[in-house]
């Protein structure tokens, strides 16, 4: 089984533009998958196999991504364990290149109410997430940014089964971001996605905006 994924992605955020595709095989229990991302062909230019990320996975143990771009190979590998009767997932990442280790765990209080922790080791980088989901429909983060000390706070609410929208405010970029995202504006098979991005360093400003839509379909 085959799937393949196409978006767009155009607005007045400059670093953020150009056409992705992704196709996406199954053998088995492993996932295939390749990507071809960020390219622009409005100004001419062709598709070069710098472009291609590939990757195989098996979904819930781990993922091996390769960045051609960078020659760099990314390692990922999660698991779930029971901590007082709570079920806590974790997930370490490694870059090669980069010589770079995060650890990520989550803890399931209950289906409303979740910890998270990320932290990227031998430095003071980590972040600590409490997130709490209303009846829900409204989902509140507040996120602590030790290295920075400082605050961060997502709140998103779904509309009916397919379209949610989501504000984010940074403190310590003091950007605030919105977002909408719907499938019952295209079809089942798609999806589109409106961000507004504003910097607030400097009074209210003309925000940064982006588009994209995405389609998928078997192959």
């Amino acid at each position: 089984m085959m799937n393949a994924a196409v978006s767009f992605i155009g607005g007045t955020n400059g670093d953020k533009k150009g056409l992705a595709a992704t196709v996406t095989a199954n053998p088995g229990e492993l996932k295939l998958r390749a990507a071809l991302s960020d390219t622009n062909f409005t100004d001419g230019s062709a598709v070069k196999p710098d472009n291609i990320l590939l990757s195989v996975e098996k979904p819930g143990s781990f993922t091996v991504d390769f960045d051609i771009p960078k020659r760099d190979v990314r390692f990922q590998f999660l698991n779930t364990f029971k901590v007082e009767g709570k079920q806590l997932n974790w997930v370490y990442t490694h870059s090669k290149n980069e010589n770079r280790t995060v650890l990520d765990g989550t803890l399931l209080l209950d289906s409303a109410n979740k910890i998270s922790a990320s932290h990227e080791l031998g430095s003071m980088n980590c972040k600590l997430k409490y997130s709490y989901v209303h009846r829900g429909l409204v989902t509140f983060e507040p996120c602590y940014d030790l290295a920075n000390n400082s605050w961060d706070l997502a709140v998103s609410r779904r509309i009916g089964v397919a379209d949610l929208i989501k504000a984010t405010y940074e403190t310590s970029s003091r950007i605030l971001g919105v977002e909408l995202s719907s499938s019952s504006l295209v079809n089942e098979t798609g999806r589109l996605k409106v961000s507004a991005s504003f910097s607030l360093t400097e009074g209210l400003q003309s925000p940064k905006l982006s588009v994209e839509s995405m389609w998928n379909f078997p192959v």
